[in-house]
């Protein structure tokens, strides 16, 4: 794959610079949405807020991510990846100091919608770099590192914003987290240029409806709605569950609550990786990504322990299920860049994380409901340990083989 200049260096490992961009960009994406959950103690304190309103803080986030995960997608394949990222983040990181403004519930809602509605593109831009700059042998390991960029952010969310909370105040630990975001904005203007055209691009876009009618785009939208409904529960849950629980103050959860994360990141790389070596040994693509995934959702029910354990092995498995989950995150994310043409990746990634943000919503209201009306911890994690494997299942059975689509294929869905 050719390519036009990234300040900053030439040659093979250049490709992998828009990479390091790209996986900066998506941990401050995840430091940011942690802020509102590590700090809901302190939050409280000002504002009161019940377990069903925390819910719904959550679905105004999702709801409002999973419509800019399409409009991102198709934002970034009409203007552009350098464009259209640069506009996203903007608008994510004004959205988060907003939080910092708030002086009651509905503020502190409207501030947690528009920071989904930003924070919606960042994933598609990241399948679009790694479409662009990545050679296929390689493009699980990069989604993998990028995925893994979700665990940097997550792992300094708790210590970073408990030193905050400890020394100044919740609104302060907001501020800091926009001004980050609006520092990468500035790097990512100055640094980024876009490579040469891919020999997968298409001449004119596919229609968004002939996407949506490929069998295997259709499956990649339920196991991201299956997964993401077990993922966003343990992101955002996670703290609350150690403070009510568990009954852990803000310096037990600085203390600990990084450790799964920690876990994320390591199977986010590690999932990529595994795949790639499958397909240099020989595997097919089908097997190789069918493989990783089988063995990432293999290990998912760990989690229905957790009530039932000390809290020392609640963490242990807390830690073992973000494993799983980011290694079959990032490998579902790889997906549209094995079967579509560049200018159909961001779409359909957008599609793709769209199904996982509306799981996520519609779980976390489910998750609110059951709390707030008697049902233990215990009913929730035994769902969540659930989900991943009826989302393989469904890759499995439905989904047919995972490889690109041929010129006849593109035509027949194009005509």
């Amino acid at each position: 794959m050719t390519q036009t200049a990234i300040d900053g260096g030439s040659g093979r490992e250049n490709r992998w610079y828009p990479v390091v961009l790209v996986t900066l960009a998506i941990a401050i994406s995840y430091f940011d949405r942690q802020t509102l959950p590590v700090a809901i103690a302190a939050i409280q304190r000002n504002i009161s807020i019940s377990d069903q309103q925390f819910s719904y803080l959550q679905t105004a986030f999702l709801l409002s991510y999973a419509a800019m995960y399409i409009g991102g997608g198709r934002l970034l394949d009409a203007l552009g990846t350098r464009r259209g990222f640069m506009l996203i983040m903007l608008w994510w990181s004004i959205a988060c100091a907003l939080h910092g403004f708030a002086s009651g519930f509905g503020l502190l809602l409207c501030a947690r919608f528009l920071l989904g509605m930003g924070e919606g593109g960042g994933f598609p831009a990241a399948i679009r770099v790694v479409a662009e700059w990545i050679s296929p042998e390689h493009r699980s390991t990069a989604v993998g590192f990028i995925n893994a960029g979700t665990a940097f952010g997550s792992l300094l969310a708790p210590p970073l914003i408990g030193l905050v909370l400890l020394h100044s105040g919740w609104r302060t630990v907001f501020y800091v987290a926009g001004a980050i975001g609006m520092a990468w904005v500035l790097w990512w203007v100055l640094a980024y240029r876009a490579s040469s055209n891919d020999s997968r691009r298409s001449v004119r876009p596919i229609p968004i409806g002939k996407l949506l009618s490929i069998r295997v785009v259709q499956v990649l939208v339920f196991a991201k709605f299956m997964s993401d409904s077990a993922w966003y529960f343990l992101l955002f849950w996670l703290p609350k569950y150690l403070y009510d629980a568990r009954h852990f103050d803000i310096k037990q959860v600085s203390y600990s609550a990084w450790i799964p994360y920690a876990a994320s990141g390591i199977g986010s790389f590690v999932g990529g990786y595994f795949s790639s070596i499958l397909l240099r040994r020989g595997l097919s693509i089908d097997q190789a990504r069918k493989t990783a995934l089988g063995l990432s959702a293999a290990f998912m029910p760990a989690v229905m322990l957790v009530p039932l354990v000390p809290v020392r092995y609640a963490l242990a498995l807390f830690s073992v299920a973000f494993f799983c989950q980011q290694s079959w995150s990032g490998l579902v994310m790889t997906v549209p860049t094995d079967i579509l043409p560049l200018s159909a990746v961001g779409t359909v990634s957008g599609f793709v994380g769209f199904g996982g943000a509306i799981g996520g919503a519609l779980f976390g209201v489910v998750a609110g409901y059951l709390l707030q009306h008697g049902f233990g911890y215990q009913t929730l994690f035994i769902l969540v340990g659930s989900f991943h494997l009826v989302g393989f299942l469904a890759i499995i059975l439905v989904g047919g083989r995972i490889q690109p689509l041929s010129s006849g294929d593109l035509r027949e869905t194009e005509a």
